[in-house]
């Protein structure tokens, strides 16, 4: 009887996945129509929302890369429309390998767009990839700041990423963070650069500056105000995004799931993790930000479970499907990080269920 009960439960709990399963699948055949329906003539995706990102050079990988996630057997990707988006991005790459620097006076995020790009371009898998994104991770190389630049190990922004355009020299880094580096190092590891590569190794020194004693992560040790938690008793405080971005980049330069960086990232992240937003935010000063980073978190949360080989919270993955509006998209109220443009939010959200659907 027992044995019996022990397999009803089985069968009730593989059931009840299937379902899930189905519904989020549906999500997603949903959030897929949606965003190819926003493609423009030219191939690529503008922001009707804010102006920066209307020339589509970031914006246009970001969703090529979110769309390319959704497996074949959800959504039968439409392989025309994927080559005018590679074409566009292909019009938009500087002589230098550079994505988002068409206007000098008004960067697209060039580090950002050009990482997307590449991650776009190898998903996409069209004869000669490794070819034509060796220009753009030539460009991301340069971007490090390293004895290149002037750079050394002291100071703070060594091993980073920042925006990305005209190469840095000291004493001004300009704006640096977890996040930028995190994509430049996928980007990286997607081009086939080897782990043992000096970019890593470099890279590693910043990315562990970012980790506080608590194991969660901050945004960035070079700019004060673009830490978004703010400070306790002299130090930033970790969140959310910062630490599920923080892991992946601790696995990306070299750390291994038993290294003890990683481990405590992963002890705050399943510490923390919580339904409606990121984590880590404490006071009234900060009370727009769990919900401000709620889709970008989604996704990034998404990202780190997988790499720890856990699975995510499915409590998040089902708010998703919950609030995904009629017409396929998602949009955040809170527009802190640009999460109230359809684009955004939706890019996020297809790469938090894509995750959640791997891992389930």
């Amino acid at each position: 009887m027992r044995r019996l009960l022990l397999l009803l439960i089985v069968l009730l709990a593989a059931a009840g996945c299937g379902k899930n399963n189905s519904v989020r699948e549906g999500s997603l055949r949903k959030a897929a129509e949606y965003l190819w329906a926003q493609q423009d003539a030219d191939g690529g995706w503008h922001s009707h929302t804010y102006g920066l990102l209307k020339s589509g050079q970031s914006m246009t990988p970001f969703v090529l890369h979110a769309l390319l996630t959704i497996p074949q057997q959800t959504f039968a990707t439409p392989n025309e429309k994927v080559d005018r988006a590679l074409g566009f991005i292909k019009k938009n790459t500087s002589v230098e390998g550079g994505i988002g620097m068409a206007d000098p006076l008004i960067p697209d995020y060039p580090n950002y767009a050009t990482s997307l790009a590449v991650l776009a371009i190898g998903r996409a898998q069209r004869s000669g990839w490794e070819q034509e994104i060796a220009p753009l991770i030539g460009f991301l190389r340069g971007q490090q700041f390293t004895e290149t630049n002037g750079w050394s190990e002291h100071q703070t922004a060594y091993g980073a990423w920042g925006m990305g355009g005209v190469a840095r020299t000291p004493p001004g880094p300009g704006h640096v963070d977890l996040s930028m580096t995190k994509y430049v190092l996928q980007a990286l590891s997607e081009a086939g650069v080897p782990s043992t590569d000096a970019a890593f190794a470099r890279a590693r020194i910043f990315v562990e500056r970012c980790q506080n004693p608590d194991g969660g992560f901050f945004f960035s040790p070079v700019e004060a105000d673009i830490n978004k938690a703010g400070e306790d008793a002299g130090r930033y405080r970790s969140y959310g995004t910062a630490t599920a971005d923080g892991i992946v980049a601790l696995l990306a330069t070299g750390h291994s799931l038993s290294d003890p960086h990683l481990e405590a990232a992963a002890k705050w992240l399943e510490a923390h993790h919580r339904a409606g937003g990121a984590p880590g935010f404490v006071g009234d000063a900060y009370k727009r930000w769990p919900e401000g980073l709620r889709f970008y978190y989604y996704a990034a949360g998404a990202q780190a479970y997988r790499s720890l080989q856990k699975m995510p919270p499915s409590f998040t993955i089902d708010e998703l499907v919950t609030s995904q509006r009629t017409d396929g998209s998602w949009s955040n109220p809170e527009n802190l990080v640009k999460e109230d443009d359809p684009l955004i939010a939706t890019g996020f959200a297809i790469r938090a269920l894509v995750l959640g659907l791997e891992l389930n």
